[in-house]
Order: C-alpha cells, then structure tokens, then sequence
C-alpha cells in the first residue's frame, strides 16, 4: 500500500488530472478500462476528491431471503472491513439495478464504517440520509437518493463487484470526485503520484501558457505557439513514459 502522505498528495487533484498520469503507465486501455462508464453522481461534491482502497460488498434490499440465510451476516462483513488498513472507499454492488428498492447507506452505516476507516461509498444504488452522512464526513457517490433501507443485508462481500459498468477488485486504489472515478489496478499504483505530478507540470509548462498568453497575438501566431507547445507536451511525455501524452 502507498505510504499515507503519498495518499494525501494524491488528494490533491481531482481526478481527471489522476487519469492523465495514470494512462502514461497502465498496461490496460486507457479509453475503457479504468473508469466507470455509467454516470454517476458525486452528493458530496464540496469535500472534494477521496482516495482510498477498496473494500467490497454486494447488496439486494428487495430480498429479505438473505437475512434468514445468513443473520451473522453484518458482524461477519464489518469484521472483514475492519481487517483491511485504511482510508478504504466501500464499493456496493446493488442487485436489484435498474431497480432502486433500498439504500444500504444511511446516518448509522455511514458513521459505523467512518469508525472502521472508511472515507466513502459508491454505490451502484442509493442513498439516505445525506445531510447526516455529510455531517460523519462521509463520501458518496451514487446513482440516486431513497427513503428506505427495505431489506437491505450482506449478500457476499472481499469479492470482485461491478459499479457502474467497472468492475472493482478488492485492493484496487481509487480516486473519486465529481467527476466521476478512476480504479487504479495494484500495478500502477506505486508510480501513480510522480506520473501524475508529471503530467500536471507538463501541461502547465507547455500547453496551458501558449493557450493563455494569446493575448494581442494574430491568429497564425496563435496557431503556431499551440503547435510548438503541443509537439513540446508530447515530447516530454514519450520522453518520460515512452507514450505519447493527450490533454
């Protein structure tokens, strides 16, 4: 796992700005591979970015069924959370999807997972309670908002799940903000932060000063400081990665 101070630097940017770092050194596809792929809604857009590692849990609050089967079923997934180090984010994957039946999260969840270490959820269903889960200092991303938790129980969890459309492994590094989030796969992870922090400063060195300083600049000017300053982005990114960096 990645020392906390490496963490909180991540916190630092949001998430498209993890995504560029991240495409220069995944072996996976970039354009399909590492974010979710349905839209999903940040409810706590003003705490910013939250980074943590997975935990798992899949949910289907419209079947009471699990509860007779298994009414151990809570201690036994808090003790499986509580084993993992933190910051974790709690990755639900809901059954009962498109349906919407029941919310895992409320005040009382949220609050019991902040004290196991948990920064946040997505879930692939809803939530309640918002206002409270804002005052635990708990994240959420999700699809909507309900009244009722319905039938709501453990079904299984530390197993892969799927949240909208990305399937997410116990383990797996993830960066969330409003604009949705990025599952960093464990092999990417210990070079995350410096191609990130590369990419920022590439961007801020070449592109972004030759967008902005057109100012008083005739058209051909303009067009030709963009083309230098993109061939000198690029340069620096296969230079660095061997890849060819977009923006």
């Amino acid at each position: 796992m990645l020392p906390h101070s490496e963490l909180l630097q991540l916190k630092r940017w949001n998430t498209p700005t993890i995504y560029n770092g991240w495409e220069q050194i995944t072996k996976r596809d970039p354009a399909a591979d590492g974010f979710n792929l349905e839209e999903v809604r940040d409810f706590m857009p003003q705490m910013g970015p939250m980074v943590g590692y997975a935990v798992t849990v899949v949910v289907e609050p419209s079947n009471k069924a699990h509860r007779e089967a298994n009414a151990n079923a809570w201690n036994e997934y808090r003790r499986y959370v509580a084993s993992i180090p933190g910051p974790k984010i709690v990755c639900v994957q809901d059954l009962d999807k498109p349906r919407t039946i029941g919310s895992f999260w409320g005040e009382v969840n949220s609050n019991m997972h902040r004290a196991l270490g948990c920064v946040g959820t997505i879930v692939d269903g809803a939530i309640r309670d918002v206002d409270e889960m804002n005052n635990a200092g708990f994240k959420a991303l999700a699809r909507r908002m309900c009244v009722g938790h319905a039938h709501v129980h453990p079904v299984r969890w530390n197993c892969e799940v799927e949240v909208f459309g990305r399937k997410v492994n116990p383990g797996d590094l993830i960066h969330a903000d409003k604009h949705g989030f990025l599952v960093i796969e464990p092999e990417a992870q210990p070079q995350i932060l410096e191609a990130s922090r590369f990419m920022d400063a590439n961007e801020c060195q070449t592109v972004i000063p030759a967008a902005r300083g057109s100012a008083g600049l005739s058209s051909d000017e303009v067009l030709a400081n963009l083309a230098a300053a993109g061939a000198q982005f690029g340069k620096n990114a296969r230079a660095k990665f061997q890849r060819e960096g977009e923006w």
